[in-house]
């Protein structure tokens, strides 16, 4: 159980707080989504949870122990992905694991083949583990990311923007291996790619300039956009008003997705929203300050 209260940040020299009073609580195995534009918050967030920085005020509390209690225990329960891993080219795919398990103190022996075995067979890399990861694919770079972030079965996984830069097929295989992992740990999954988060969360945490905007099931936050959501069509020009999400050329006019209130244009069109169309409109309201 992992509890955020009052939580804080402000940088040196900032005006603004990059955290502000951040309060929210997570129970339970599974995935939970974090996303937000960029410069909302979601690295320093990140960083917080993985003890590397230091909040301005508040705390997070680990089954009831702050940071600094649970710190010893903290560090071998953590898995982390971040954005950029670095790679040693040269290495094969279980040495690198190897390599990672001694970092991580898994004892030599059986006990860590073992642990480098079920990681490698999680992320299905087990036809390409002793081939040099000079030749991986990026997919295949990213699930070896996630294969020595679960190394030492940890209680609390952080992937930050892990479906980043692969293409559609890899990006279905490393969901599946999401839902897998989320059996036994708490999976926070940090990525601007909306699509990940409506395939595998239970639960979204949205942060807008270092506010919580929205903590719930993308569901309901789907249902927040019902009624503003439409297709616009036009021999061309754009529409003035309204949230353009999407356009589609055709050769003598163009159809465009749009979100907003009191829109008015010929032969307007209502569309079921999206989770995009709900993240998109619940930030567009908070700018707009509806």
């Amino acid at each position: 159980m992992i509890e955020i209260r009052e939580l804080t940040k402000q940088y040196r020299g900032a005006t603004g707080l990059a955290l502000d009073y951040i309060n929210l609580g997570i129970e339970g195995n599974g995935v939970y989504g974090l996303v937000g534009p960029n410069g909302a918050g979601k690295t320093t967030f990140i960083r917080i949870l993985l003890g590397l920085l230091r909040p301005t005020s508040g705390d997070i509390y680990y089954d009831g122990k702050s940071t600094a209690e649970a710190k010893a225990t903290l560090t071998a329960s953590l898995g982390y992905l971040p954005q950029e891993l670095g790679l040693y080219g040269g290495l094969t795919g279980r040495e690198f694991l190897n390599y990672i398990a001694i970092l991580k103190r898994i004892p030599a022996g059986v006990a860590r083949q073992q642990a480098i075995d079920a990681a490698i067979e999680m992320v299905g890399l087990g036809d390409k583990a002793k081939t040099r990861i000079s030749t991986y694919s990026g997919g295949m770079k990213r699930r070896l990311g996630i294969a020595q972030a679960v190394l030492g079965e940890p209680k609390l996984l952080i992937l930050d923007e892990p479906t980043t830069g692969i293409d559609p097929d890899e990006r279905v295989r490393i969901r599946n291996v999401f839902s897998d992992l989320a059996k036994n740990c708490i999976l926070i999954l940090s990525t601007h790619i909306i699509e990940d988060i409506s395939q595998v969360c239970q639960r979204m945490f949205v942060l807008h300039r270092g506010r919580l905007l929205f903590d719930g099931t993308p569901s309901s936050l789907i249902k927040q956009a019902e009624g503003v959501v439409w297709y616009v069509t036009t021999p061309g020009e754009k529409p003035k008003v309204g949230l353009i999400v999407s356009s589609l050329q055709y050769q003598d006019r163009t159809r465009y997705r749009l979100i907003g209130n009191d829109l008015y244009y010929p032969d307007m069109e209502p569309v079921e929203p999206s989770l995009e169309d709900g993240f998109l409109w619940l930030v567009e309201k908070t700018v707009s300050g509806e």
